[in-house]
């Protein structure tokens, strides 16, 4: 083959090369290190991270599966599985929530409902989380992709529905249920309760959890741009990292979103993670979601 006509060939293939790289990911990354603090570490966010959703099963089971598959037994000393299951509390008439970690089982629906109903841990009940649901409140059966239990609410209840909803989004989480039916009214599912979640929900890092740099926070939110901050605070209050990232909807929708910080601490200590929005009004923080962690020593 000449040289011109290889040269004619490649130039269409550079164009298409370059055309396509015009398309990047959405806006996020560093914001830098906050004064007087190291700098961070945060890299830019490819994508959005989903809320979870379960891959397998524990066991063979013809009703609940895990919310996560469970923890394989170690290579030495043998190690009982675990599953991890979401619960949906209630702070401020909203859901929020949070993850339990638990032995193993393959009814994970009565595990859940059973948590839920225990109610948050001291730690969790210290940011304003509670429950609605009451003790005793079990699945009947699974069929078709609904879960069947009694009602949980009366016509008078003032906070029925919302005890309702912390149910649907419990049970939901599971591969076995797309819906839910409270007696014999209609199946019900997530998308019957809007309004129930504030606009920035964190599903991670959880309330007490030990972290360490860098430390992705995810969550799903429905703000102004789809943009979404982050700052993490030292014990003493000070800024130590910083960063932001972009929701996979924005403008009227909700979109998970996925922001990696870093941060410089010379010991182990409590702190906060805070998910905000900036308002567009007057720049300051709205809808803030603060999250007591405790911070790992960070380089």
């Amino acid at each position: 083959m000449s040289r011109r006509r290889a040269a004619r060939l490649t130039a269409p293939v550079l164009v298409t090369a370059l055309l396509a790289g015009g398309c990047g990911p959405p806006r996020s990354g560093d914001l830098g290190p906050a004064p007087a603090a190291g700098p961070s570490s945060a890299r830019p966010v490819r994508s959005p991270e989903p809320m979870p959703v379960p891959s397998r099963e524990v066991a063979p089971s013809t009703t609940d599966g895990p919310a996560r598959p469970p923890t394989p037994a170690g290579t030495g000393s043998r190690q009982p599985a675990t599953v991890t299951v979401e619960l949906w509390f209630v702070r401020s008439g909203q859901l929020v929530p949070t993850r339990r970690t638990r032995p193993a089982t393959v009814a994970t629906s009565r595990l859940a409902l059973t948590e839920l109903a225990a109610g948050p841990t001291p730690a969790e009940a210290a940011t304003g989380l509670t429950t609605l649901l009451p003790t005793g409140v079990e699945v009947t059966r699974i069929a078709d992709g609904v879960a069947v239990l009694p009602s949980v609410a009366s016509a008078d209840d003032p906070v029925g529905r919302l005890r309702e909803a912390q149910v649907v989004w419990t049970l939901t989480q599971f591969p076995t249920v797309r819906r839910v039916r409270f007696d014999d009214g209609p199946p019900v599912g997530r998308a019957d309760y809007p309004g129930v979640l504030p606009p920035i929900v964190v599903t991670a890092p959880g309330v007490g959890a030990r972290v360490g740099a860098p430390l992705t926070v995810t969550g799903s939110a429905d703000v102004f741009e789809a943009t979404v901050s982050v700052r993490v605070l030292d014990a003493a209050g000070r800024e130590v990292a910083t960063g932001f990232g972009t929701a996979s909807c924005g403008g009227g929708c909700r979109g998970t979103y996925r922001v990696v910080v870093g941060w410089r601490t010379a010991r182990e200590q409590r702190g906060t993670v805070e998910v905000y929005e900036v308002s567009a009004r007057d720049g300051s923080r709205i809808n803030t979601v603060a999250v007591p962690v405790v911070l790992a020593p960070g380089a």
